[in-house]
Formats: structure tokens, sequence, C-alpha cells
């Protein structure tokens, strides 16, 4: 019995890896350290060297480069490439309904923030 449990263990353990070889590894780290290079590139070369200045075109590029190092590590460190469609959708909705909640108390909290002193002896600034 405990044998069949441990070749059923080694078979699921197997196939469940069975896209990350290396390689592959080796590849995907590669990305994530040129997507790092030129996140540096773009914050100590442009923004600090005066050839682009800071504002809302070089946070979107920020996030954007952060987003795709955030899909290849949990795509292929975390394994979730490799998960059933089902398993995957709701991970994405759970974490974007997070997001959304994040973004509904950072709202809530300048509404708040603006519109309420409970404590006159410390006014809003």
């Amino acid at each position: 019995m405990a044998s069949q449990h441990h070749d059923q263990a080694v078979g699921h353990e197997e196939g469940h890896h069975e896209g990350m070889t290396k390689g592959r590894i080796w590849r995907v780290f590669f990305y994530l350290l040129a997507i790092t290079a030129l996140e540096f590139f773009i914050a100590l070369v442009l923004v600090h060297g005066g050839v682009i200045s800071k504002g809302l075109g070089v946070n979107i590029v920020y996030i954007a480069l952060t987003l795709l190092k955030a899909y290849y590590i949990v795509a292929y460190f975390m394994h979730l490439k490799f998960e059933t469609f089902g398993f995957i959708m709701s991970v994405t909705i759970v974490f974007l309904f997070i997001i959304y909640l994040i973004a509904l108390m950072l709202t809530e909290g300048t509404y708040l923030k603006g519109h309420f002193s409970p404590f006159p002896f410390w006014p809003n600034p």
C-alpha cells in the first residue's frame, strides 16, 4: 500500500513539472534580468540623467514592466502556467477582486480624509 502511494506521488510530481527544464528556467531568469536592467536604465540613466522627466508616462512604463515580471514569476516559477484553465481563472479572478478592493478602499479613504475631521485638535493638512 505504501509503495502504491509512493508511485502515485512520484507520477504526479513528474507530470506537474513537465514544462520546466533547466533551459527554460535559465531563459526565464535572463528575461527577468533584462526587464530589471531596462527598469534600472530608465530610472538611473534616462530619468536621473534628465533625458526624460518623471511623470505619468514613466510610471505607466514601470507598472507595465513590473506586471510583466510578475507574470513570468507566477507563470513559470510558481508553476501556474502548467495548471488547468479552471484553476488559473479562479486565482486570476480572486486577484482581480483583491485589486478592486484595494482601489475602493483607497478611494474611500481619500474621500473621508478630505471631508471628515472628527478631531478638531488635529486638522487635516
